[in-house]
């Protein structure tokens, strides 16, 4: 019977231990993920000031965002699939709120600022929506709104000497007064994106 207790004690050590780190994995995806979410109140730590330019050569900071609802997403104009797909997708959700469409700002931000200038941004984009903006910076200026927007991206080589960029696949969405409102996950059904833009619109 001792010997039974003693293993039923041992049974239990080990479940709080397994509990124990379990809640703090948990924790530190929550509060590293894309999705951050704080220790206190469960409030989103996502957004804050940059300093970048806009496909149209004008600067662009986080202070002409304010007023509007937004919708902001990270990539590069070489990006094969994720990037073209996401902005295709935002160009249809743009044309399906029809008026409500000119309510919300599209912002993508540019991840290889080394090769996406402002004139290839510029051409780029006219393959989407014309009011989707692109914006672009020194390399400090894009790692800094990366940092404040919790965003991942980095360079890797490919053959020949190339590269190419790993980056966060999500749409940031805001309300009107930059408030961190929820992402859109790549590849999110039609119906849940514009469920989402709407209720963003709504607030």
């Amino acid at each position: 019977m001792r010997s039974d207790l003693l293993r039923r004690i041992r049974l239990a050590a080990w479940i709080a231990v397994a509990l124990a780190l379990t809640g703090a994995g948990v924790y530190f995806l929550l509060s590293r993920g894309p999705d951050i979410r704080t220790a206190i109140g469960g409030a989103a730590r996502v957004g804050g000031p940059f300093d970048l330019t806009a496909h149209t050569g004008k600067p662009f900071t986080d202070q002409d965002l304010v007023g509007k609802p937004y919708a902001l997403f990270f990539g590069f104009t070489h990006c094969p699939d994720v990037c073209p797909t996401t902005l295709l997708d935002m160009t249809h959700r743009l044309q399906e709120l029809q008026a409500d469409g000119d309510k919300l700002r599209v912002v993508f931000v540019t991840v290889d600022p080394e090769k996406d200038t402002e004139h290839l941004l510029k051409e780029y984009l006219k393959s989407f929506d014309r009011r989707i903006v692109g914006l672009t910076g020194t390399p400090e200026q894009v790692a800094n709104t990366a940092k404040v927007y919790r965003a991942y991206y980095r360079k890797v080589p490919t053959s020949g000497g190339d590269y190419t960029m790993d980056h966060s696949a999500l749409v940031y969405l805001f309300d009107a007064k930059g408030s961190f409102a929820g992402t859109i996950a790549y590849q999110e059904s039609e119906q849940s994106q514009l469920a989402k833009l709407k209720r963003l619109l709504a607030r």
